[in-house]
């Protein structure tokens, strides 16, 4: 081995210890980085076959750095409920503010006050499908489809009635009601699809036979006539049933015309909602008019909070006390997640080596759950880390002691022909 070839071991051997020092400073200034994976020097030798002769020819050292993204953190706890750690593999899909997906482990997310949506402290987006059409169909390979998690789409909800009841005693022993009259008025309050409450008066009228008439109407299209005279609203029926009760005075399908329930619009003309109304809780019995009535259905109410479940289902909390599955945050795994590329902001980009994207979710297919109100610290161990840059210092200055040895050689060498 010629002298220069010392010299360049000698700097080759410091070359790849500086990496090694670069890796270190790294893991140390990022141990603690939320979903931080630290990174190793790996080092391989470079050897040049012996020329004839029996002289060797030097070589060198070449540094490959590792990414340990498989090796999970500690998880801790945090009072956030927006703050999710993924217990097992799998990585969050986000997107920075151009709009480039990433995979992250960082799940330090809060609501962004002027976007609404949920980012992390590098400011990603966190991405995922909406429930609010129906479960959604994923695809498998592709993020393309995801969409920003964000409540404001949600943030007030009406949820539109569809069914009503009326329950309880009609009088056995009343009197037939005259035509184009009624014996008993009841109201319901209902709600469309807007959260525009409305109420349907139900008339109830008694029959030659022992059946009764129900006469539903739109309260505000068609108030009760003025007057002393119980009749009934000259237009704009919503619609009509038969009620017939049997020996026992519950109510029976006794003949053409007579019903338990009905389908009605709540408007003139079928502009409104959709609604059954459910008589079967109807009896006629001796006594008076005892009866009750209820209907599904809420009125606006605003999202106080925001809820995930183990599957990454994202629930919105109404000040009614209700919740609403809006949102589910998939899981995205590769098959080497150690040959992913990292990139700013704690996140990372799929490379050839890595493998391509899958998505698919929580707890399926080898993924991990969603921990909600818990963040995954940096798998970097400090004590680890310095005792690595204490032997690479020590070898680093090894090498220095070739090299400096390399070239006193050299200059005695060069000094041979004074």
């Amino acid at each position: 081995m010629s002298l220069i070839g010392v010299l360049r071991s000698g700097v080759s051997g410091m070359n790849a210890q500086s990496n090694r020092i670069s890796t270190v400073a790294e893991n140390i200034q990022n141990s603690g980085t939320t979903g931080y994976k630290r990174s190793s020097a790996e080092f391989s030798s470079l050897l040049i076959a012996d020329s004839a002769g029996g002289n060797y020819n030097s070589g060198s050292v070449e540094t490959k750095v590792r990414r340990s993204v498989t090796e999970g953190g500690t998880l801790n706890a945090t009072t956030s409920k927006s703050d999710l750690a993924i217990n097992g593999n799998g990585f969050f899909v986000v997107k920075d503010p151009s709009g480039a997906p990433y995979l992250t482990r960082a799940g330090n997310f809060k609501v962004d006050g002027v976007t609404g949506n949920f980012t992390n402290a590098a400011g990603m987006t966190l991405m995922g499908y909406s429930l609010l059409d129906g479960e959604p169909n994923p695809t498998l390979n592709s993020v393309t489809d995801m969409v920003p998690i964000n409540l404001a789409s949600v943030s007030t909800r009406a949820t539109p009635t569809t069914e009503a009841s009326l329950s309880g005693k009609l009088p056995l022993d009343g009197a037939v009601t005259p035509g184009g009259q009624y014996a008993k008025k009841y109201s319901l309050v209902t709600y469309d699809k807007l959260g525009k409450s409305q109420t349907l008066d139900v008339y109830l009228s008694k029959n030659t036979g022992g059946t009764w008439t129900a006469s539903i109407y739109n309260a505000a299209a068609n108030p009760t006539p003025a007057g002393s005279t119980p009749a009934l609203p000259a237009a704009g029926q919503l619609g009509t049933a038969t009620l017939s009760f049997d020996a026992q005075g519950r109510l029976a399908n006794a003949g053409t015309g007579t019903a338990k329930s009905i389908t009605l619009n709540t408007a003139p003309g079928g502009a409104g909602e959709t609604i059954t109304l459910d008589f079967s809780g109807l009896n006629q019995l001796a006594g008076d008019y005892s009866v009750d009535g209820k209907a599904d259905g809420k009125a606006p109410a605003a999202v106080t909070g925001t809820e995930f479940g183990a599957d990454g289902t994202v629930y919105a909390s109404f000040e009614d006390g209700t919740r609403l599955a809006a949102f589910k945050v998939p899981l995205a795994t590769v098959k080497s997640p150690d040959n992913l590329q990292p990139r700013s902001g704690n996140v990372y980009q799929v490379s050839v080596d890595s493998g391509d994207i899958q998505v698919g979710f929580a707890n399926q297919n080898g993924r991990g759950g969603i921990k909600s109100g818990a963040l995954e610290q940096s798998n970097v161990d400090v004590s680890t880390e310095l005792t690595a840059m204490i032997e690479s210092q020590s070898v680093y200055t090894a090498n220095s002691k070739v090299f400096t040895t390399g070239n006193e050689m050299l200059d005695t060498l060069m000094n041979l022909k004074r």
